[in-house]
């Protein structure tokens, strides 16, 4: 709680800053921006490990494929990167550009998934196979 409490206070901050900058160096604005957003999903990586570890437990009393845990965990991951950089892109006036990263971002989550659709449509074939 710590963490979030003064990474929320940095930002506070630095929107301010940002604020300030803007009006006379829109570059350095866009900068102190990211240099911000960046330590903030740093922060936030302190947080995954239990999250990682809960995740790992559910895997095991479910019986669930190490693969498929991954593929959901590296999804996430994409979609939560691709978020900030798109808030980023937006903040610094390319909204183009971060639009074109939503696609892109949606495209690798679909192709991430392909294993899961593929373990889906198996189980499928066997639950209606043995009906």
């Amino acid at each position: 709680m710590e963490t979030f409490v003064k990474a929320a206070a940095a930002v506070l901050v630095a929107v301010v800053l940002v604020t300030v900058l803007s009006k006379n160096s829109k570059d350095m604005a866009v900068v102190l921006g990211i240099c911000v957003c960046t330590m903030v999903l740093l922060a936030a990586v302190s947080f995954l490990s239990p999250v990682v570890q809960f995740v790992q437990r559910l895997q095991e009393l479910g019986g669930l494929d190490n693969t498929m845990v991954e593929i959901l965990l590296k999804a996430v991951g994409v979609g939560l990167i691709s978020e900030v950089a798109v808030l980023i892109c937006s903040d610094s006036g390319n909204q183009g550009m971060g639009k074109a990263l939503e696609y892109l971002a949606g495209g690798v989550i679909l192709y991430l998934s392909i294993p899961l659709f593929t373990e889906l449509l198996e189980l499928m074939q066997t639950i209606l196979g043995e009906i």
